[in-house]
């Protein structure tokens, strides 16, 4: 996700407030960098789902109170993977509608819009996933304390930004609530994913081992 971010920060994306000519200027000339993203959000999908299914395993093995929040993260990962889905896929109909267009049809605006609308709408997804999965990974002895107040703190202001979806979408500042919440999950994402690998070989020390 971070090089996503960084593929279309680099290539000057428009932001959502931005004229709509800008956009369709933007996607015109900067059809390759838009496909690396999409194409990496096809590959985030799958690895965010397992992170989450190897996350659940563990923790349901471990027992306790962490399998609830775990169940919640779960179920909060599977609907944000399908709102990042439909914002691939609406950002694709962007890219593919402004190669063919002179200047922006009220279509292209509506598709804009709505990936716009996906965008936001994720931040509230990404915060309950955040949360859970935090807690739940505490509460089952697989992270240390600092990574549950990253979670909770990270998460609580992406689901703050939530009740702005609508301004957010529509390019107000408000997004920069969620920002902050954005980046302590890509720290805890990486954290994290480093402790589960050492938890699952610890749980079964003879994985590496050949019959």
């Amino acid at each position: 996700m971070a090089i996503q971010n960084a593929v279309v920060a680099w290539a000057g994306a428009p932001a959502f407030g931005d004229p709509i000519e800008k956009v369709l200027a933007f996607h015109a000339e900067n059809r390759v960098a838009v496909a690396i993203a999409v194409g990496l959000e096809a590959l985030n999908l799958p690895l965010l789902l397992g992170f989450f299914t190897g996350l659940h395993g563990l923790v349901r093995r471990r027992g306790g109170a962490g399998a609830d929040w775990s169940r919640l993260a779960l179920a909060a990962g599977a609907t944000l993977s399908a709102v990042f889905a439909l914002y691939a896929v609406l950002w694709i109909g962007v890219v593919l509608s402004a190669s063919e267009l002179a200047e922006p049809n009220p279509a292209f605006e509506l598709a804009w819009q709505l990936h716009a609308a996906a965008f936001a709408l994720a931040l509230p997804a990404l915060g309950t996933t955040f949360i859970g999965a935090a807690l739940a990974a505490h509460t089952s002895w697989l992270t240390p304390p600092w990574q549950r107040l990253l979670g909770v703190a990270g998460g609580g202001l992406l689901l703050a930004a939530g009740p702005a979806s609508l301004a957010i979408a529509d390019g107000s500042a408000l997004l920069f609530v969620g920002m902050p919440g954005y980046a302590a999950w890509l720290v805890w994402l990486l954290a994290t994913g480093v402790r589960l690998v050492r938890a699952r070989t610890a749980d079964h020390p003879d994985c590496g081992v050949q019959r």
